[in-house]
């Protein structure tokens, strides 16, 4: 028997966006797909190379857009080039990759057959952290830099509090209130729900 379809994590007349949830930190993984091209993107090759290289030849995927490149979110890089998927990176965060074809300029605009997905240069996670913006839709695919209840960890080598606050006020928070944020771990927020609680993350400091 053919299992199933998995229902879209989100979708419209002209976008279906699916999430798959991969690796030890389980992270999100997000496929964009025009439905009348049949063009896909991946955003994050993070890990189960082989769940998400089946993924790929299904729905379409030529490139790989990635958010930034700490460890949990590369892994399946090099299986994605060797299949001949090309993937991209901030040039910021390019060295931390095992390899890549393509640097991702802040306000790059990427097509996915009819679709339009614009860069965000986000940093203070890392560097070279990258959210994405999906024209014409309400959504924008976050990495680790906005999560419901603040920003992504700032604790590590590179990252810096006072920069990703400035981010995600800045770049993120001037988004429409329902723009739906999609991270890269866990559930999803809005911008709306998020918005109100920028001071109380800075009086915190983190």
């Amino acid at each position: 028997m053919t299992p199933a379809p998995r229902p879209a994590h989100w979708e419209d007349a002209a976008v279906r966006v699916d999430k798959l949830v991969v690796g030890p930190v389980e992270n999100n993984v997000f496929i964009v797909r025009c439905k009348r091209t049949g063009d896909a993107v991946l955003l994050d090759a993070a890990n189960e190379h082989e769940l998400l290289l089946e993924v790929s030849r299904a729905t379409g995927v030529r490139r790989v857009l990635t958010t930034h490149g700490h460890w949990d979110h590369i892994q399946a890089v090099t299986a994605m080039r060797d299949a001949g998927i090309e993937v991209g990176i901030a040039s910021d965060d390019a060295a931390m990759l095992p390899s890549y074809d393509f640097v991702i300029a802040d306000d790059a605009v990427y097509g996915v057959g009819d679709l339009r997905l614009r860069a965000i240069h986000t940093p203070g996670h890392t560097k070279g952290s990258t959210s994405f913006q999906l024209e014409g839709t309400p959504l924008v695919f976050t990495g680790d830099t906005l999560f419901p209840g603040g920003p992504g960890n700032t604790s590590t080598p590179g990252a810096s509090f006072e920069d990703v606050l400035a981010s995600i006020d800045r770049r993120l928070f001037t988004l429409p209130p329902d723009t739906l944020v999609l991270p890269g771990h866990g559930l999803d927020t809005t911008i709306g729900e998020e918005r109100p609680h920028l001071q109380e993350w800075a009086d915190r400091g983190w």
